[in-house]
C-alpha cells in the first residue's frame, strides 16, 4: 500500500523505516514543514518523495500517518481528514489523546481514523534519530476503537501486528491518565534531576568524569526535545500535576525518614519500591 507520513522526526521516520523493512509499504511519501529535515529525510532514504501539498500527499495514500508534535497534531488532524476518502484509513502516533479525539469528535470522516499510541522512542529527535526496530516487541495502544470504522480498526491490527507490536485498547481518557504515570512523568523528573545536577554541580568535566550508568540512564531523557514535550504536558496537564503531586509527596517522605536518620524506614520504603522487579523484571 502507499502510505504518507506527516513529520518525519524519530517516530515517523522509524515506522518509514519498519513499514519499508516489512513490506508493508510500496510507497513511502513524506510531509515536511522543515526544508532542512525535508531533504535530510530524502538522504537517508526515509521516504520516496516528499510533497508539499498536504491534500495531494493524502490522497496518494492508503494509509495516512500524522506524526507531528500534538500542539500541531490538534491542528493538522482535521484538514487530513477533509482531504482523506472513504477508503483511507489514517492513524496518529501522538502521546495523549483526549484533546486530539475531541477536536475531530464531529467530524464527518471521524470513522476513517484510528487513534493510535506506540510506545516506544528514543530521547533523540528529527530525521537522524530515526531507528530500525524501535517498534518491535513494544506495545502500541489503539484508542475509543469503537469510534472507528471495523474496517479501518482492522488495517491499523494487522499492521501492528506485522511490525510486530502488542495491542492494548484503552479509552482516552484511561489513555492519557496511565501515560501519565509511566511515561510523562519519567520524561518531568528527568529534566527536574538534569536541573538539579547542573545546578549543583558547575563543573562541566566533572559531571562528564564521574556520570556512571545509573545516572546517565537516569536522566537519559532530559535530553528530548522541548517541542515535543511541552505540548504533551500541556494537553495532559490535570494528569502530570496529580503524579507529580504523588511523586513529590514520596520524595518528601524519603527525605524525612533520612533527615530523621530513620533507616529502618529507608530501607522498608526501599524494600516496597523493589516489588516494581515482579513487574519489570
Amino acid at each position: 500500500m502507499n502510505v504518507t507520513i506527516i513529520g518525519l522526526g524519530l517516530i515517523g521516520g522509524s515506522l518509514a523505516i519498519s513499514l519499508r523493512h516489512h513490506g508493508l509499504a510500496q510507497r513511502l511519501i513524506g510531509v515536511e514543514e522543515n526544508p532542512a529535515h525535508a531533504r535530510r529525510a530524502m538522504e537517508l532514504g526515509l521516504v520516496d518523495e516528499i510533497v508539499t501539498d498536504l491534500a495531494a500527499a493524502v490522497q496518494q495514500a492508503d494509509l495516512v500517518v500524522v506524526a507531528v508534535p500534538m500542539d500541531a497534531m490538534v491542528s493538522v488532524l482535521p484538514p487530513v481528514l477533509d482531504a482523506a476518502t472513504a477508503q483511507q484509513v489514517i492513524i496518529d502516533v501522538g502521546s495523549t489523546k483526549q484533546a486530539l479525539l475531541a477536536a475531530v469528535a464531529d467530524h464527518p470522516k471521524r470513522g476513517r481514523f484510528v487513534a493510535v499510541h506506540p510506545m516506544a522512542g528514543t530521547e533523540h529527535s528529527g530525521p537522524e534519530a530515526a531507528v530500525a526496530g524501535l517498534f518491535e516487541g513494544k506495545t502500541v495502544v489503539l484508542c475509543d476503537t469503537d469510534m472507528s470504522d471495523p474496517d479501518a480498526v482492522r488495517v491499523v491490527e494487522q499492521l501492528f501486528h506485522a511490525l510486530p507490536m502488542r495491542l492494548l485498547y484503552l479509552d482516552a481518557t484511561a489513555h492519557d491518565l496511565h501515560t501519565a504515570y509511566v511515561s510523562h512523568i519519567s520524561h518531568i523528573t528527568s529534566f527536574a534531576l538534569a536541573l538539579t545536577v547542573l545546578e549543583k554541580e558547575k563543573e562541566e568535566q566533572r559531571i562528564f568524569d564521574l556520570a556512571s550508568g545509573g545516572f546517565e540512564s537516569t536522566v537519559r531523557l532530559a535530553k528530548s526535545s522541548p517541542a515535543t514535550w511541552v505540548p504533551i504536558f500541556r494537553q495532559n496537564r490535570l494528569n502530570v500535576l496529580d503524579v507529580l503531586d504523588e511523586h513529590l509527596h514520596q520524595l518528601q517522605h524519603l527525605r524525612d525518614l533520612l533527615e530523621r536518620e530513620d533507616y529502618a524506614g529507608l530501607t522498608e520504603q526501599i524494600q516496597q519500591a523493589n516489588h516494581i522487579r515482579k513487574i519489570l523484571p
